[in-house]
Parts: C-alpha cells; sequence; structure tokens
C-alpha cells in the first residue's frame, strides 16, 4: 500500500495586480483541479466583459465584486494534488485595503509563495517603500511562515522578453529584502515563471534555457529543480517533534465543498 499523501496549505500572496490569481489559477488547472470546459466558460465569460486575460483568475476571484475590479478581495481556497503532496492553496488579496483578509490566509498556511511582477515598472511598485510585496512578505514570516519560494512572474512582460539581466536584478533586490526581515535566501527557491502562459510552471520553458534551475541549501537537506510545482513539492514538513514547533491552523473546507 503506498504511503499516504501529507495535506499542506500554500498562501500565494504578493502586490495588487502581480498575477497571483492567475498563476494560482493556471496551476491548478495544470495540476488536474479543475476541468478544460470549466476554464474555457471562465475564458468566454471574461472576454464578454473584455477581461479576457483573466480567464485562470477566475477560477478563484468567484466574487462579481472582484471580477468587475480584476482584483482579490476575500481570500479563495483550493485543493490539488503534486507528486508527494494534497495542497490546499489560498489566494490572498494583495491590494492592501484588504490586508486583513491577507492576514486570516496566511495565518493558515505552513509555506508561502512571493508573487514579484517581472513587468517594468511593476517590480519597482511592489518593492517599493509601500509596495505590498513587503509588506505582505514580512507578514508572512511575522505569521510564522517560514518556509518561502518566490515566483518572478510575468517574465514573458520584460524588455525583452524573458530578460536573463531582469531576473538576476529582481532576485538579487528581493533577497537583500528578505534577509533583512528574517529569512535565509539560500533557503527560497527562485523561479522565473509566466502565470499567464504557463512557463515553468510544471515543465521546463524553452524560453528561458539561461536558467540552469533553483538550488536551496538547508540543513535537513538541499534540493534543486526547474519548476514552480517542483518547488512546491520540496516543501519541508513542519513539526517534527521539537518543542518549539508551533502547530499552525488546518484548512478543513475548500470553496464549494460541502
Amino acid at each position: 500500500m503506498g504511503k499516504e499523501k501529507l495535506h499542506i496549505n500554500i498562501v500565494v500572496i504578493g502586490h495588487v495586480d502581480s498575477g497571483k490569481s492567475t498563476t494560482t489559477g493556471h496551476l491548478i488547472y495544470k495540476c488536474g483541479g479543475i476541468d478544460k470546459r470549466t476554464i474555457e466558460k471562465f475564458e468566454k465569460e471574461a472576454a464578454e466583459m473584455g477581461k479576457g486575460s483573466f480567464k485562470y483568475a477566475w477560477v478563484l476571484d468567484k466574487l462579481k465584486a472582484e471580477r468587475e475590479r480584476g482584483i482579490t478581495i476575500d481570500i479563495s481556497l483550493w485543493k490539488f494534488e503534486t507528486s508527494k503532496y494534497y495542497v490546499t492553496i489560498i489566494d490572498a488579496p494583495g491590494h492592501r485595503d484588504f490586508i486583513k483578509n491577507m492576514i486570516t490566509g496566511t495565518s493558515q498556511a505552513d509555506c508561502a509563495v512571493l508573487i514579484v511582477a517581472a513587468g517594468v515598472g511593476e517590480f519597482e511598485a511592489g518593492i517599493s517603500k509601500n509596495g505590498q510585496t513587503r509588506e505582505h512578505a514580512l507578514l508572512a514570516y511575522t505569521l510564522g511562515v517560514k518556509q518561502l519560494i518566490v515566483g518572478v512572474n510575468k517574465m514573458d512582460s520584460t524588455e525583452p522578453s524573458y530578460s536573463q539581466k531582469r531576473y538576476e536584478e529582481i532576485v538579487k533586490e528581493v533577497s537583500t529584502y528578505i534577509k533583512k526581515i528574517g529569512y535565509n535566501p539560500d533557503t527560497v527557491a527562485f523561479v522565473p515563471i509566466s502565470g499567464w502562459n504557463g512557463d515553468n510552471m510544471l515543465e521546463a520553458s524553452p524560453n528561458m534555457t539561461w536558467f540552469k534551475g533553483w538550488k536551496i541549501t538547508r540543513k535537513e537537506g538541499n534540493a534543486s529543480g526547474t519548476t514552480l510545482l517542483e518547488a512546491l513539492d520540496r516543501w519541508l514538513r513542519p513539526c517534527s517533534g521539537l518543542p518549539h514547533c508551533t502547530h499552525r491552523l488546518q484548512v478543513r473546507r475548500a470553496e464549494g465543498e460541502d
């Protein structure tokens, strides 16, 4: 009999419009958490509202107000499986008006995926003094989410597209910031992705052949890989009987379940 998979809760955080919901929705779709017909339905509805690029985000952004404004207001929960885990993924709002909802989502997580947009001006807005990239990363650490993955998103919108130079600049700046707040960048997987196109989500992207993969170094064992999904699968189980271990809240119910 096969070993039963562990359940883990992952929160997706980051600045407003960094592509969190699109990345999360696309990942859920690619992992078989939603069928093609539903995605096609969302695509049609989004196109009718003049928001064709929101089809993956609508997997999670169910509220009418969210669809019309194109931002996530509440937290959304969805479940899918990786080769190692049953995953409940929590999509947290990036807009600063809804920070309480973001805190609710993050407090339930075992691991955080920080999405930063690589587009011209977008990264700078998120990492600025009042940007949600900084605030969300700090809140995640403060709330006890010690395992972090960074998805450098919208690599298709850099100048030129899929720019290695731009990616490396972002990794350097984000590493400096997360180190200040308490994370060790050596334990953080940085993955260049396109949440819309699917680059480096489940398979290595032919658009970024310069990317030789991510590597993390930690006392529990080193890990390496190329894709975002591989980074999620390398998550370390916390609470291995250590006296200082904090037991995290378990998400019991995904939206849409009875």
